[in-house]
Order: C-alpha cells, then structure tokens, then sequence
C-alpha cells in the first residue's frame, strides 16, 4: 500500500492531499493542468519536500516532516515514467533499461523487460530511431527494471499522437496490471483516466475534489467542475419541485427537467451521447422531457461518430452517427432540437 498526506504551497495555492493506492492498483490523478498533480508524483518521488506530509509505501516510511524522517529519492526505489521519456539519447533501448542496474546480469534482465513489453526486437535501437510508443515502452521498462515497490508516470501518452495513443494505452494498461505494485498515473484527459486507471481522483488546485471508480463519477458527479471534466455538459439555472421532478430555468433561456432533488442555483449536467438531435419543433420520438431549440455552430467527426457543437442560449454538445447528420442535412447554422431524459440529467448545487 502507497500512501500520502501532504500539504505545501504550490504558486498561488495549497496543495493538500491525501490518498492510498493498492498494490496492483492504478490510482489515476486527473485533473486540468497545473492543478499540482505532478507535484505530488514528486513528493512521493523525494523529490520535492512539503511543509507537512507523510509517505509510506509497503510499510516503510519514506517520508514523515513531524519526525524528521526524509528518505533519499534514489533509496525509496520508486519507478517514474517522466512526460517526455527523459532517455537517454546516446544509448540503445537496453542501455537505457539497464542503466541503473547491477552490472552483473543487466543485459539479460533489460532484454527481459523489453521482450515483455513486445520490444525486444529495438533492443539495439537509439531513441531517436524508435517510435514515440516504442520509446514510452522504453521508459516504462526502466521504470519497472530495479523492481520498484511503486510506480509514478507523469502523462504517459500525452507525447504520442492520437493513433498512437488508443494502442499504447491498451498495452500501458496491461503493464500496469502485471507490475503487481501500486501506481499513480497523471493525466489531464478523462478518458485516458478511465483507461488506466482502476480508480480516479481529480484534482483542482491541489485539493482532491472527487475520487471513484471513472463510472462513479461520470454518473454522480460532486460538482460542476467534475461534471464538466468527466465530459458532460453543463448548464446553469434555477431549480424547482414541479409535479414530482425537478423544473430548471435555464440561464439564456428555456427550461429542462431532472429526477434528481434540488432548490436554488444548480448546474446541470447531461452526456452528449445522452441527447438526441431531430428537425425543430420535431423533437424525438419518445419519453425524453427535455427539448431545446438549438443552432449548430461546429460539426466535428470523433473516430466512428460526430460531435455537433451547439447554441442553445447556453453551450451544448451532441454526439450522433455520420448517417444521422447526413439524413437531417445539419451543417453549420441549421436549427434542431435537442432532446435527452429527465433521468439523464444530474443536479448539483452552485
């Protein structure tokens, strides 16, 4: 078990946080950027010391301000995939493995690791002639090569393009589970979180704001913020009981409804994938309480679907297949209207 209790200051804020990881277990630290994330990799790395906090991983106590206890970084044997690799440009892929290894057997035991990590074959390769996924493996198998009793990487596939990254995420996520130890991984992006994370803490401003499962959070967010970065939408209005459902006035206009409770200044979040798109005053067929007049203003294409960016007095997002945008011609400008469930829709008190 990985723990942490730290508070320092950190630029115009506090951080103060405390969490627990599992051996085996990926906790993911997500959150927007500069939001302190990697400065608690650090602190659990030796390499940036708090005014106050506690670390321990597997029993042993690496850090401890009250008592004076500060482990050296190179003594905690921690595993850190750095954002941007940090190899070592002058040596092969083995090389870099083997680094910081004995020198008796370190050739064979890298070897080891990069057949592992289906990379064997570039053993012999400098970085600069290795993919940006082959030099993430790279990484991460100096990472697990003095067998670390934790792992920490710091936006491990931020460096990688989009079609790269789906892949080397799937063969991170299989890594991370054979490592056996516990693993903070940061990231900025919901659902590479979701990913390789077996569960999820988002950060803003150094405070954990909402920790769970990604499901957890996608389908009961704490607050706006968590709402909005899980990847829903958000709108903000005035609630009311209204004939056993909850009525919101919405800010810029229109009205929607929700089966959670709630009184006041609420925001309300939806999915886009939740919302559905038909010709104005023609809303879906259907249950769904909710409509709203809307206007496309972008039309994006995402792998296999479509992302419409909407005005419907405040920000909204839709996602539909390409048949459904051709069979309504929508392009820029068309007028629609967006329908979703009242049982969609999640409140939260502003």
């Amino acid at each position: 078990m990985l723990s942490l209790e730290a508070q320092t200051t950190l630029g115009g804020f506090e951080l103060d946080a405390a969490l627990e990881a599992a051996a085996g277990e990926c906790l993911a630290l997500a959150g927007p950027s500069g939001a302190g994330k990697t400065s608690i990799l650090r602190i659990v790395a030796g390499l940036h010391r708090p005014d106050r906090g506690r670390v321990s991983c597997d029993g042993e106590l690496w850090l401890d301000t009250n008592a004076g206890t500060d482990v050296p970084p190179e003594q905690r044997r921690v595993g850190y995939v750095f954002q941007d690799y940090a190899l070592f440009p002058h040596l092969s892929a083995w090389r870099n493995v083997a680094y910081a290894l004995p020198r008796e057997s370190r050739r064979e035991r890298a070897l080891e690791l990069l057949d592992r990590l289906k990379i064997a074959d570039r053993a012999d390769a400098r970085p600069h002639e290795l993919s940006g996924g082959e030099r993430q493996r790279v990484a991460l198998a100096r990472a697990l090569a003095a067998r670390p009793r934790a792992l920490l990487l710091d936006e491990p596939l931020s460096a990688l393009d989009a079609r790269t990254r789906a892949h080397a995420g799937r063969e991170l996520a299989t890594a991370l589970r054979e490592a056996d130890v516990p693993a903070l991984l940061v990231t900025h992006d919901f659902a590479e979180a979701s990913l390789l994370g077996d569960r999820v803490a988002v950060v803003d401003r150094g405070r954990i704001v909402q920790h769970g499962t990604a499901a957890e959070l996608a389908a009961t967010p704490g607050s706006a913020f968590v709402a909005d970065f899980t990847g829903a939408v958000v709108l903000s209005g005035d609630a009311h009981p209204a004939e056993g459902l909850t009525r919101i006035a919405l800010d810029g206009g229109g009205s929607i409804a929700s089966t959670d409770t709630a009184a006041g200044r609420v925001a309300a979040s939806v999915h886009p994938w939740d919302i559905a798109i038909a010709p104005p005053g023609d809303p879906a067929p259907g249950s769904a309480q909710n409509h709203l007049h809307a206007e496309v203003v972008s039309i994006t294409a995402i792998g296999n679907r479509v992302r419409l960016g909407l005005d419907a007095g405040q920000p909204l997002a839709a996602e539909v297949t390409d048949a459904a945008i051709r069979d309504l011609g929508l392009k820029r400008g068309s007028r629609v209207t967006a329908t979703w469930k009242a049982s969609a829709t999640r409140l939260v008190a502003l």
